[in-house]
C-alpha cells in the first residue's frame, strides 16, 4: 500500500510508472449538443493520474454559437482561461463589482478561487478555450443546477431568490427538479 497523497489518491507504485503515465490524450472537442451548448472535456486528476499532487489541472471547453457556462464558482481553485479560437464574453463577481471582458484568440483571464463567474460564446461559431488550475481537482458548482435541478419546493426557491413562481418552475422543468 503506498501513502495518499494530499489529495486522497494513493501514489503508484515506482516500479510501475512509465512514460505513458505522463501523458493524457482525451483532450477532444466535448459534444456541445445540451442544455447549455457547451461542453467541458477534463484533465483532472481523476481522468489524468499523473497529476495527483501536482495541484494542477486542465480542461478544454467548447461553446456552440449561443452558449454558455453559466455562473459557477471552483470552491478549490483559481481558473485561467487561455482563448484559443472564437470569442467568449466572461467575467467574475465580487460583492461590489463585476468584472467582463470580451476575449478573442490569445487572450487569457484568470477567476480567483471560489468567485463566482460565467463565459459565453459572444461571437459567430464555435468558441474554444484551454482552461487551468490551480488543484488537480477543482470541484464545480453550477449555481442554476444547484437552484434549478432539486427538488426543494418551487415556493422556498422563488422566496429565497427573489425570481417569480413561473419562472423557477419553468427553470425546474428545463433542468429537471421537482417540487
Amino acid at each position: 500500500m503506498h501513502p495518499e497523497t494530499p489529495t486522497g489518491y494513493h501514489c503508484m507504485p515506482l516500479e510501475n510508472i512509465t512514460s505513458d503515465d505522463f501523458v493524457f490524450h482525451g483532450f477532444v472537442a466535448g459534444n456541445t449538443n445540451n442544455s447549455f451548448n457547451a461542453a467541458l472535456t477534463s484533465a483532472f486528476v481523476t481522468d489524468f493520474p499523473a497529476l495527483n499532487a501536482l495541484g494542477i489541472s486542465a480542461a478544454r471547453l467548447d461553446i456552440a454559437e449561443g452558449g454558455a457556462i453559466p455562473v459557477h464558482t471552483h470552491p478549490s481553485a483559481t481558473e485561467l482561461l487561455i482563448m484559443v479560437q472564437g470569442e467568449i464574453t466572461a467575467g467574475f463577481f465580487t460583492t461590489s463589482t463585476v468584472y467582463s471582458k470580451t476575449l478573442k484568440p490569445g487572450d487569457l483571464m484568470v477567476f480567483p478561487q471560489g468567485l463566482l463567474h460565467f463565459q459565453v460564446n459572444s461571437g459567430k461559431g464555435k468558441a474554444t478555450a484551454f482552461l487551468t488550475f490551480s488543484s488537480s481537482n477543482p470541484g464545480a458548482q453550477l449555481i442554476d443546477l444547484l437552484l434549478f435541478s432539486n427538488n426543494l419546493p418551487s415556493e422556498l426557491v422563488a422566496q429565497t431568490t427573489f425570481l417569480d413562481l413561473a419562472q423557477v418552475k419553468k427553470l425546474k422543468a428545463r433542468f429537471g427538479g421537482r417540487g
